[in-house]
């Protein structure tokens, strides 16, 4: 199954609580939540939520 990352964007002007990005293909090692940008603002204010 591929893996699923929950990610929450921290912009105080976005209104995008969370979202879950699924990868179905390999990513690199290096790959991480600051390779990313916010679905709905476009910020990269991103923190990865644990669960």
């Amino acid at each position: 199954m591929p893996s699923t990352m929950e990610v929450k964007c921290e912009s105080a002007d976005c209104e995008l609580d969370m979202f879950e990005n699924h990868y179905t293909y390999d990513v690199p090692d290096d790959h991480a939540v600051t390779d990313l940008t916010c679905p709905y603002c476009g910020g990269s204010e991103l923190s990865e939520i644990e669960v």
